[in-house]
């Protein structure tokens, strides 16, 4: 089966497909699945995900930017670079696999959840969060310039080596051992000279 711009998919099992560089802009997909999938330079732009799961899935490149997902779940996927900006998650799971760089950039997430996932980079500037929370993730690169927070809990981050934006954490529950990692950014943040 191949996407189509615009297409209206409801109840359909994607099983193994092979969307290479396929359009499905603006599609509507609701009580999907997709198992086993590659999606590699699939444009999902605009698209509406309802009720939806990704297993498995597989992608170099993926264009999610202006999506929308609501109450679904991605487990096991394999993504490189998403690009998902300006898009609007709500009670999206998100739960193991890697994913290489995420794009949240300008998105709205209202109760999100990662779990055990490995991110190599993901960019929260400017994202409006309520209810986000990470359990036991490796991040290595985030970015929270600009970002508004509101009941996020990133205890769950682990083996985080660089942060931007270290203001846009405000209203984040953090531990107290990312507290004493985080000490040199905040501290550079309010202009503290530490000698």
């Amino acid at each position: 089966m191949e996407l189509v711009p615009g297409g209206d998919y409801d109840g359909v099992t994607f099983d193994g497909e092979r969307w290479a560089g396929q359009d499905g802009s603006e599609a509507r997909f609701l009580d999907c699945t997709f198992a086993g999938c590659t999606l590699d330079d699939a444009d999902l732009r605009h698209a509406r995900l309802v009720d939806t799961t990704w297993t498995g899935i597989r992608a170099a490149t993926l264009d999610l930017a202006s999506s929308t997902w609501q109450d679904g779940s991605w487990t096991d996927c394999r993504l490189g670079a998403v690009q998902s900006y300006s898009a609007r998650w709500t009670r999206l799971h998100v739960v193991g696999g890697k994913l290489d760089y995420v794009n949240l950039r300008d998105a709205t997430l209202e109760h999100v959840r990662f779990t055990g996932v490995v991110i190599d980079e993901l960019d929260l500037a400017r994202v409006r969060a309520a209810h986000l929370t990470f359990e036991d993730c490796r991040v290595r690169r985030l970015d929270v310039t600009g970002a508004s927070l509101t009941d996020a809990d990133v205890r769950g981050l682990r083996d985080l080596q660089h942060l931007d934006g270290v203001a846009g954490l405000a209203g984040a529950t953090i531990s107290a051992e990312q507290l004493v990692e985080l000490a040199p950014a905040l501290a550079e943040h309010v202009g503290l000279h530490v000698r």
